[in-house]
């Protein structure tokens, strides 16, 4: 028999994992040297520091920031259509 309320649990209980991984990632840090220029990355990809031949520039980490932001949000978009939503995990498809 089916039970609509049994996979809601189950919804609540992946987001709360993921919610969980999030913060986990949002704690880690990667630095990385190259070329002259040094960037501290955490794990869920936001730019804490970069700096370029010696100098700060917070302009650059804006916008790098805000261009995998808006990737982020395109892939997003992209596998909710692929999937049906949240319909698919509810049994809409059935």
């Amino acid at each position: 028999m089916f039970n609509p309320l049994g996979q809601l649990g189950d919804l609540k209980k992946m987001r709360d994992q993921a919610m969980a991984i999030q913060r986990e990632l949002s704690q880690e840090e990667l630095s990385i040297d190259k070329n002259g220029v040094q960037v501290v990355i955490t794990g869920d990809q936001k730019i804490k520091d970069l700096v370029s031949n010696g100098r700060s520039d917070n302009d650059i980490k804006e916008a790098v920031n805000e261009a995998v932001k808006k990737s982020q949000e395109a892939a997003a978009k992209k596998l909710s259509q692929m999937g049906g939503g949240l319909g698919g995990l509810l049994g809409g498809g059935r």
